[in-house]
């Protein structure tokens, strides 16, 4: 859009414009196109790399199951693909995009009628305009368990005086002349990111239910849906990023490698997850996908070290403690412990070997808690005040710990419980001082737990593409959860209205808390 723009206020200030303003505009625009082609150029590979993939997955001994999840990811990918190189060229005339054939939907199928008609059916010279006919198109819609067709009617209107034909246009849709309703695409993508159906199984339930739906239509719609969603999860992550306090974690993941195997080995991959406190107005949660565990991913998610133009996130981030956090508190941004994690080392020592160590630091830690759930439901400034009566407590515990440090050999399991304790001290208290930081990281691992029950059914194609869009698509459903709305319900509304809504407005589309 900016090449065009550009081009547009060359031809509309000609005249103002004196020679070097005239250079720079060129200039930029020259810039820009380059920029563009050189994206395009970059997904024209991947284009042409993932349908290799394709091809090349028929001859690898994967197992069913494997091979049909990966059919569907590449199929997803090359969609997503498509979606994003058509949105560079948005100057390309409809004829030349490519219409894939549509067969007739069932003749068995009920069918509603959704009827289009002009505002205004008077011409403009004063004579009432006439029906001549009407244009129909059929989209597939899905409520759970009955499939209904949608016939769209656009009733065409003449004026015989003027011979002037008016009609209603077509209605934006996420996918440009798609079959399937809003609402069949937000059934697909919840059932496959939030309930965990590959889309193998999805096309068994469709054909249970009276229409065979292939997995590679499927797929491509997860794929158009994904690349379409994209400035949504862009802004869901910005607001996010805007919150003093973070939690932090990450879960592994099976990431199933077309290139180079050929036994349908996985190798471990990761999705990180940010998430708002459980004492923030915003309710919000932004997964990431990534390829390994290195701590850079959590530093790009940051934005860390920054820059003049784009400074670094420099809160507070609630986390464990993964070595791969550690160069983000050398960038400015506050460490802040879980407690949660420090007496799990003492109940372990305590249900494996029954130590009295353990037992007593669990006592330790219940005080502390009880503190906790006595302003669970206040604001900051009373949850401050009520963790002062925590402060004697930590401090009896800290010096227990040491005292019982002198007491136990070097490289045990009870030494080792204690230093993690000790040589966090300060990061696992810094809760006591801020009544805007949690005593622990649990919200965010409850918000990771669903995704680990589910990872049976994760194996992604090679490249990140298939990870990325579903931590997108993840994101926004358990978001709409944390907001108490119906995932469906809401994604089902932000697909219909996300095509008609301008790039800067796009942040209405995110779920809040009683929308």
């Amino acid at each position: 859009m900016r090449r065009a723009a550009s081009r547009l206020v060359i031809a509309d200030d000609l005249d103002t414009l004196d020679a070097q303003q005239l250079r720079d505009a060129l200039r930029a625009a020259r810039a820009d196109a380059a920029f563009k082609q050189a994206v395009i150029d970059k997904l024209t590979h991947e284009n042409a790399i993932l349908k290799r993939l394709k091809f090349a997955a028929q001859s690898e001994r994967f197992s069913a199951e494997q091979k049909s999840l990966l059919d569907e990811t590449l199929d997803s990918d090359l969609a997503a693909v498509a979606a994003e190189i058509e949105a560079l060229q948005p100057g390309r005339a409809a004829g030349e995009r490519h219409q894939p054939r549509r067969e007739k939907l069932p003749a068995h199928l009920p069918r509603r009628d959704v009827c289009h008609e002009p505002e205004n059916t008077t011409c403009g010279c004063g004579q009432a305009m006439q029906r001549i006919g009407e244009d129909v198109a059929e989209k597939l819609d899905y409520q759970p368990g009955v499939f209904t067709v949608e016939r769209h009617i656009r009733g065409k209107w003449v004026c015989k005086c003027c011979e002037r034909i008016v009609q209603a246009p077509v209605a934006p849709h996420i996918i440009d002349k798609g079959l399937p309703t809003t609402g069949l695409l937000a059934q697909v993508l919840v059932a496959k990111y939030l309930d965990h159906l590959p889309l193998y199984r999805q096309e068994a339930i469709f054909e249970r239910t009276g229409h065979a739906i292939s997995r590679s239509t499927l797929a491509q719609w997860v794929g158009e849906c994904g690349a379409q969603l994209q400035p949504l999860v862009d802004a869901l992550t910005a607001e996010l990023l805007r919150q003093p306090v973070l939690h932090a974690d990450e879960t592994p993941v099976a990431m199933l490698k077309p290139t180079g195997q050929r036994d349908g080995k996985t190798h471990r991959a990761y999705l990180w997850s940010y998430c708002s406190t459980q004492f923030s107005s915003l309710r919000a949660v932004v997964f990431d996908f990534a390829d390994s565990r290195g701590g850079q991913h959590a530093r790009d998610f940051l934005g860390l070290p920054g820059t003049p133009g784009k400074p670094a996130w420099q809160g507070k981030l609630v986390c464990d403690d993964f070595a791969g956090y550690k160069a983000c508190f050398e960038l400015g941004v506050i460490e802040a412990g879980c407690m949660a994690h420090a007496r799990r080392k003492f109940h372990e020592l305590w249900a494996n070997h029954g130590s009295q160590v353990g037992e007593q630091a669990l006592k330790f830690f219940g005080q502390l808690y009880e503190v906790e759930r006595t302003a669970a439901n206040a604001d900051s400034t009373i949850r401050l005040e009520a963790r002062k009566t925590a402060r004697p407590l930590a401090d009896a515990l800290h010096q227990w710990l040491r005292q019982q440090r002198q007491r136990v050999p070097d490289g045990s399991a009870t030494a080792r419980a204690i230093d993690y304790s000790l040589k966090r001290w300060a990061a696992l208290t810094r809760y006591l001082d801020d009544g805007d930081l949690p005593i622990d990281n649990n919200w965010v691992e409850n918000r990771i737990r669903p995704i680990a029950l589910g990872r049976q059914n994760w194996l992604f194609a090679g490249s990140l593409r298939a990870g990325k869009r579903a931590a997108a698509v993840m994101s926004l459903i358990h978001s709409a959860k944390l907001n108490g709305l119906d995932p469906y319900a809401y994604l089902r509304d932000a697909l219909e209205r996300l095509p008609t809504l301008p790039a800067s407005r796009v942040a209405e589309l995110l779920p809040r808390y009683g929308a």
